[in-house]
């Protein structure tokens, strides 16, 4: 089998227009580039809802960086409940959320048998049912959590084109934090670790990675700039029935940068980020664009 193929045959769309990746056999479950903003300050007790809108565009690149024959084009509404209680856990506040992605998406490929046309679905469902946030007056918020991926999307073994979910559970420690000074300078970052189970239908077990979201910015009155981007390497091989897969096992990493801006009023939050995708390997490169909006209820 030569070595195009063996990619193509790895390849799997991604959950919430994240790049299809072919280090992970399934989809990358979290949608890198999601927070930015205040990513580290856990709100006060009470009910929120955010919407993710997200637009991606993007190419296939092979362990040396070069572009392969294969795209993908993918647009993904994710809703998301948080509910911070009046609870202390650890001296920080308790609080949960869940979080339901649907993805409408494209996998251009050179292989005739596969469908290689658009398709819509659930993505992979992701709980936290314990999340602590921490408040240090002045300047700075941290919070911690463990997110739970579930093999909900939508999943065809036979036709990677066809595939939103990842057919595996994952797990996911969070430490994220805020610095936010009295002039309105912030950074903030929202560090992750996530640890992947088998996909029982193939036999193949994705490397675990590390990946971040991180932003820098200015808050001025109702307004925020700011550049913010992510940055994912995977830290361990994939394997297919406990062997190695690919020279490098298949190992993806990817850097992402662009501007961010935020508006707040009567307590909505209307964010929009572009982020442009650089030292690829293993992963899609292209550009994603995010809305997000945020109010309590």
């Amino acid at each position: 089998m030569n070595h195009l193929k063996k990619l193509l045959l790895l390849a799997t769309p991604a959950l919430l227009a994240s790049p299809i990746t072919l280090a992970f056999e399934g989809a990358q479950q979290y949608p890198l580039g999601a927070e930015n903003f205040m990513a580290g300050a856990l709100p006060p007790p009470g009910n929120y809802f955010i919407n993710y809108l997200i637009h991606y565009q993007g190419d296939l690149q092979d362990n040396d960086g070069n572009e392969l024959p294969v795209d993908v084009k993918a647009t993904a509404n994710a809703l998301r409940y948080i509910y911070v209680s009046n609870y202390k856990l650890f001296g920080g506040d308790w609080g949960m959320h869940a979080i339901v992605p649907l993805v409408y998406q494209k996998m251009n490929t050179p292989n005739p048998t596969w469908d290689n046309d658009w398709v819509f679905g659930l993505g992979d469902i992701t709980l936290d049912p314990i999340i602590i946030g921490w408040h240090f007056p002045p300047d700075w918020h941290i919070t911690v959590g463990l997110d739970i991926y579930l093999p909900t999307g939508k999943w065809d073994e036979n036709d990677p084109t066809q595939r939103i979910g990842s057919n595996f559970w994952s797990f996911e420690p969070i430490f994220s934090f805020t610095y936010l000074n009295q002039s309105g300078f912030e950074v903030s970052a929202k560090l992750m670790y996530n640890i992947k189970t088998e996909n029982n239908d193939t036999n193949y077990q994705s490397g675990d990675d590390f990946h971040m979201d991180y932003l820098i910015g200015q808050h001025f009155g109702p307004w925020a700039v700011g550049l913010g981007g992510y940055y994912l390497k995977q830290t361990q091989d994939d394997e297919l029935n406990g062997q190695e897969v690919g020279p490098d096992g298949n190992r993806a990493q990817v850097f992402a940068f662009g501007p961010a801006v935020k508006y707040d009023y009567k307590g909505m939050s209307f964010i929009g980020t572009w982020n442009h995708e650089t030292g690829v390997e293993n992963y899609f490169e292209g550009n994603k664009f995010f809305f997000k909006f945020i109010t309590a209820f």
